[in-house]
């Protein structure tokens, strides 16, 4: 996902650089463990500019939401998968660009939505559902391209193309959790892996000698 990187530099105002640490802080320790004073300090920023931006915390949180969808949606229409013709090459592709981003330290790569879904979902309704809309605006880019591959490729499917985006972000946030579980990117590359398998199958694509690997582009295994 985005990182803080020559391709995605801080910019400078007070707003924009409380909701670049909530960025980070948050996937790196929660965000119940989240203070305003962590952010804060993150940020460079005093608490009157805090509480001049957001009412509390659940407030930066409903915003960080909303900036990660931003955000997020740049990055991934700028990527390469989008070039090739075939729908099914651009969705095998976005799969494999997904593990590629796979890498670094877990909060580099883990999402910030769901990091918070899965805190707050009972907790701050208001938080869960801004990072609903940021998954599932994601999931709904994936669409379009599933629906031209099923007719390229004449498939009768018994399912949507809606059901099987969100499908693709189910494994993506499993993966995330069993890297965290494990402290190791390895699982979660494994899971996409077989997420490839999967779509491939499913479409009637010959797997190659290499498998999935084909699609990676790199290997972080």
């Amino acid at each position: 996902m985005p990182r803080q990187t020559k391709q995605n530099p801080e910019r400078g105002d007070a707003r924009t650089r409380l909701l670049e640490a909530a960025r980070d802080v948050i996937r790196s320790q929660g965000f119940a463990a989240t203070t305003i004073d962590d952010l804060c300090k993150t940020a460079g920023v005093t608490k009157g500019a805090f509480f001049h931006h957001f009412e509390n915390k659940e407030t930066l949180g409903v915003a960080a939401a909303a900036y990660w969808a931003e955000t997020t949606s740049a990055f991934f229409a700028e990527a390469l998968y989008h070039d090739h013709d075939d729908p099914l090459d651009r969705l095998l592709r976005y799969v494999a660009f997904r593990k590629e981003i796979i890498d670094g330290d877990l909060a580099a790569f883990t999402c910030l939505v769901g990091t918070m879904t899965q805190e707050v979902y009972l907790s701050h309704p208001a938080i869960r559902d801004a990072c609903a809309a940021s998954i599932f605006g994601h999931t709904a880019t994936l669409e379009p391209d599933i629906e031209a591959a099923l007719k390229s490729h004449e498939i009768a499917a018994d399912w949507t193309p809606a059901s099987l985006a969100a499908h693709t972000q189910a494994v993506l946030q499993g993966a995330f959790i069993l890297a965290k579980a494990t402290g190791d990117r390895t699982s979660a590359h494994d899971s996409v892996d077989h997420l490839l398998r999967y779509l491939q199958l499913l479409f009637g694509r010959t797997l190659g000698r290499n498998g999935p690997r084909a699609w990676g582009g790199h290997s972080h295994g």
